[in-house]
């Protein structure tokens, strides 16, 4: 299976993203992918959520969520959207969710996945990140076929919770798609790390696409969107910059893998430890 993965820079405005979006998909078809995976928050990165607000719609008005249709429509390409901000009607919070998108080639969504593990944290005296004050989390691991594959749906700060890729491998999962927008400091510390780390685990690919570079909104982000095979070799490294890349999977390895390090058919269901005193 061919793949390509983008590598953004997505801004404040939706248009332009959504703008982008399209070149991209097109090139993706062009260069006979299969399937295009796209960064988390492909449609807005803008942390003043005051203004955001302005530019966050229900899914029947998103237009970066109609463009990839469209477009993949046009194309004849799956699109896997790595993620955008949406209204949720049944939100009883009224808050935002962060929802990823597998799109098939006729235009159809075939699968969303409600990002389930929100980015709270401090990470230094200037820089804080409080994700669950604007956002909803989800609760559903989610797989969807894809062509010959089966895909495992995450999002970004999902990476360091291996249970949801154990979930996932469990339900069939060959491809595990991880769409970012980490920051600098984590991802030169864990990024490689974390991604080669579920890769060997699970015995199954790993893509993870990426935003990089500075925004509109002030925030860096890493970039170095990466394809990882299931022995936990790098296919790709797109490094820094925008753009697309392209990268063959030979799903024949999942298997192979999995026959030379059983790991996911031996997992064992265990009890809680009990503590002593």
């Amino acid at each position: 299976m061919k793949i390509a993965l983008a590598q953004m820079n997505s801004g404040i405005d939706p248009k332009e993203n959504a703008r982008q979006l399209s070149s991209l998909i097109a090139q993706a078809a062009a260069g006979d992918a299969a399937i295009i995976f796209t960064p988390e928050m492909t449609g807005l990165v803008d942390r003043d959520r005051s203004r955001a607000a302005r530019n966050i719609s229900t899914e029947a008005d998103d237009m970066v969520l109609l463009t990839a249709r469209s477009e993949a429509r046009k194309a004849g390409i799956w699109v896997q959207l790595g993620s955008l901000a949406v209204k949720a009607s049944n939100n009883l919070e009224e808050k935002w969710v962060n929802r990823s998108y597998l799109i098939s080639p006729d235009g159809e969504i075939i699968a969303r996945y409600d990002k389930i593990h929100l980015f709270d944290v401090d990470l230094g005296p200037d820089e804080s990140s409080r994700e669950s004050s604007a956002y909803a989390g989800g609760h559903n691991a989610v797989v969807a076929p894809v062509s010959d594959a089966t895909l495992g749906l995450s999002i970004c700060y999902d990476l360091r919770f291996p249970g949801l890729y154990e979930a996932l491998t469990d339900a069939g999962a060959d491809i595990l798609s991880v769409p970012a927008a980490f920051t600098v400091p984590t991802g030169r510390a864990h990024w490689e790390i974390l991604l080669r780390a579920r890769a060997i685990e699970a015995g199954a690919f790993v893509v993870a696409a990426a935003q990089y570079g500075q925004h509109e909104d002030g925030r860096s982000t890493y970039g170095h969107s990466i394809v990882v095979d299931p022995w936990g070799e790098i296919l790709l490294d797109m490094g820094e910059g925008n753009g697309l890349g392209f990268c063959e999977l030979d799903l024949r390895k999942v298997q192979e893998t999995r026959s030379r390090i059983p790991a996911v058919a031996n997992r064992k269901k265990f009890k809680m430890p009990v503590k002593m005193t």
